[in-house]
């Protein structure tokens, strides 16, 4: 079995430990196969089509009729080493996939995993045991390394973290900003938002351990009011003096565009780090965070060790719209 944990990235990417090496994404070229087809939906091969939309209408989403033990799958068409798998979910079904498995084979008809840092394998599916259950899935990507390269993923940390801020307009709490949903409009419940007009409103989250910090994606609104992030500080450190906001300064972002992401990296490079701050300076300002995302490797451990003791082997992260799969000593 795989070991999880989640993040969004895009169809090529770099992932950087020690030595860094580009990803490709290989089920992009695959043939794929599903147990039942509902006639409402697209074809297997919809899963693969390289599209991450979401909504049910987009029409690049697929799904199973109601049976049991529903499944999907993409042959590759060769072997691969596979690194990492990213599936996404349908929106608004986020629980639809709790307890589901993913399955690396050589053969077609062979649900078993290799044994390898890397699992080695043709076949790749998504299998969700039980009875009366239904299979929807809007992408699968599957990511492989080069023969004789030992690199992993950097995660997502901010993910696990607890996350507070100055204080709290409505139902826009704090950890709104790492549920892992970039989705923008604020009436759609995935952002943070301070209360309107403070004096250098914060919002920090606390990953729990120092890491040391490669990068930081930003997502900012997208229905009002982008320009509210317009000079807001990002801070990291160790220290909870001034609620963090004292921390050594990474960045300071100039300007974002409505419901855009924004990757960002120290002005000084990696900095070390248990608490990444968001701080606005100076009066009359509002905070609205619709993602944060923190890459970093742990402080004093290996990250295939961190993340190997750490996860667990089923899709049990239910509350994000991508679960991504770390796949080592399988």
């Amino acid at each position: 079995l795989v070991k999880t944990c989640q993040t969004s990235i895009p169809l090529f990417v770099f992932f950087c430990y020690s030595t860094c090496t580009l990803l490709q994404n290989v089920a992009i070229n695959g043939m794929a196969t599903q147990s039942s087809l509902n006639s409402s939906f697209g074809a297997p091969q919809k899963a693969i089509d390289g599209d991450r939309n979401h909504a049910l209408t987009s029409g690049s989403c697929i799904q199973t009729n109601e049976q049991a033990d529903p499944w999907w799958m993409v042959d590759l068409q060769r072997t691969y080493k596979i690194a990492a798998v990213i599936i996404g979910n349908r929106e608004g079904t986020e629980n639809n996939l709790h307890g589901g498995e993913i399955w690396i084979s050589s053969s077609k008809d062979n649900n078993s995993t290799g044994r390898f840092r890397a699992t080695e394998g043709r076949f790749v599916g998504v299998f969700l045991p039980g009875t009366r259950r239904v299979l929807s899935l809007c992408e699968v990507e599957v990511y492989s390394v080069d023969d004789g390269k030992d690199t992993f993923p950097t995660p997502n940390v901010a993910l696990r973290g607890e996350a507070a801020q100055s204080s709290t307009l409505s139902f826009a709490a704090a950890f709104k900003a790492i549920d892992g949903r970039r989705n923008s409009f604020y009436t759609k419940g995935s952002c943070s938002h301070t209360a309107e007009g403070e004096t250098s409103p914060w919002w920090r989250v606390d990953l729990l351990r120092t890491f040391i910090i490669t990068s930081i994606k930003v997502t900012n609104r997208g229905d009002c009011c982008a320009e509210r992030l317009d000079g807001a500080e990002i801070r990291i450190g160790k220290s909870l003096h001034n609620n963090g906001n004292d921390n050594p300064r990474c960045a300071t972002i100039s300007h974002i565009r409505p419901g855009k992401t924004l990757t960002i990296h120290c002005d000084n490079g990696m900095m070390e780090g248990r608490y990444v701050n968001m701080v606005i300076p100076g009066n009359g300002k509002t905070l609205t965070l619709c993602e944060v995302e923190v890459y970093a490797t742990p402080k004093g451990i290996a990250i295939t060790d961190w993340i190997t003791h750490s996860e667990t082997n089923h899709l049990t992260f239910v509350h994000s719209l991508y679960f991504f799969f770390f796949c080592f000593n399988c």
